[in-house]
């Protein structure tokens, strides 16, 4: 997807881009998604609407936003992929 909006935190806009990921089931994905995505300099908060069995939405607040390749390797370091059209 790779939609980019700005997000109002700490008095300063940061980008926010949303991605969807395959593979997920539970909170203990969400978890370890949030995690490895965390762990990526400039990310400040990861929100994951779940839809077990079927694409969940990952919303990454950053800055700098990590790029696709980043995001893509921290999603696959928690074992799940991202889905792009």
């Amino acid at each position: 997807m790779g939609v980019v909006a700005e997000t109002e935190q700490v008095g300063r806009r940061m980008p926010t881009r949303e991605i969807l990921v395959s593979g997920m089931t539970c909170g203990h994905c969400v978890d370890a998604v949030t995690a490895e995505v965390l762990r990526r300099p400039g990310v400040q908060e990861v929100v994951i609407a779940l839809e077990p069995g079927g694409l969940s939405k990952v919303s990454v607040t950053a800055d700098p936003m990590p790029s696709d390749p980043e995001l893509d390797a921290s999603v696959s370091a928690a074992g799940y992929s991202v889905s792009r059209p």
